[in-house]
């Protein structure tokens, strides 16, 4: 069993109603199938996360099949790894977590936003969804041979951590012209994404196998747009004017760049 204590890290027993440790420690199976493992000590507040109307906006924006060459890509990159367990940290409501029992056997989820896996279990119940902290990974050591990490905040110690020697994470960040075109249209300013700023981090335990640029022209409705803004930091970053402004335009037409890096973990 790789899923361990938030609190005292011993192994959980799977239960249908609960998960239980030797200490005690038991943690309900919600109504739509995850269970939170995310004690108070662990939060920084009293919702972390993503909020709903971002979560629901993700949501809507990627059903709507915008990043599918995104998604796409990212499952040619895992598939001959041929990994038997991947961890998804920050997988948001599940929409690239969704795909992956395609390339790989087990398959975990895990994001500090309730409400993101809370949509994220129903939609897909055959994956273990866990509320969590990818600083504090409830998962055992040397439990998992794959880590994804899209979007999300790298804890680097704890991926190594959780990660079979020779596993591999594959990295996920916005190319250095993502969504310029909008960006110029919130902002006064608009600096180059640097992709592999975070790579020096990665060299003590790490190799690096590949890295890939996966560009998508879009062309959004107003509604599109809006479910863009929303799910993107820019909708509290930008001027309330400049972000009011994008409500004139019928349509818009911008480019997401993501640039895609798989490591490889090096031996002990």
């Amino acid at each position: 069993m790789s899923v361990i204590c938030p609190l005292c890290r011993l192994p959980l027993a799977r239960e249908p109603k609960a998960w239980r440790c030797e200490q005690g420690h038991s943690f309900d199976v919600a109504r739509e199938g995850y269970v939170n493992l995310l004690p108070v000590q662990q939060k920084k507040s009293r919702d972390p996360g993503d909020d709903v109307r971002m979560v629901h906006a993700r949501r809507a924006f990627l059903q709507a099949g915008h990043y599918r060459p995104l998604r796409d890509a990212v499952l040619a990159m895992l598939a001959p790894l041929k990994a038997t367990r991947v961890l998804d940290i920050g997988c948001g409501e599940g929409d690239y977590t969704g795909a992956f029992p395609a390339v790989a056997g087990e398959v975990i989820g895990l994001d500090i936003a309730r409400p993101a896996i809370r949509l994220a279990a129903k939609r897909y119940p055959a994956i273990t969804w866990l509320v969590g902290s990818g600083a504090h990974l409830p998962l055992a050591d040397a439990s998992v041979d794959g880590v994804t990490n899209l979007f999300t905040q790298l804890h680097v110690a704890e991926m190594r951590r959780v990660l079979r020697p020779g596993g591999h994470v594959l990295v996920v960040t916005p190319a250095a012209r993502h969504l310029w075109t909008l960006r110029e249209q919130l902002f006064d300013v608009v600096q180059a994404h640097a992709p592999d700023k975070f790579r020096v981090g990665f060299e003590t335990d790490f190799e690096a196998v590949t890295q890939q640029t996966v560009s998508v022209p879009l062309q959004l409705s107003q509604a599109d747009l809006q479910h863009l803004l929303l799910m993107t930091p820019y909708a509290w970053k930008a001027r309330p004017e400049r972000r009011e402004a994008m409500n004139a335009f019928a349509a818009f037409e911008t480019e997401a760049a993501f640039s895609l890096l798989l490591f490889k973990r090096k031996p002990q």
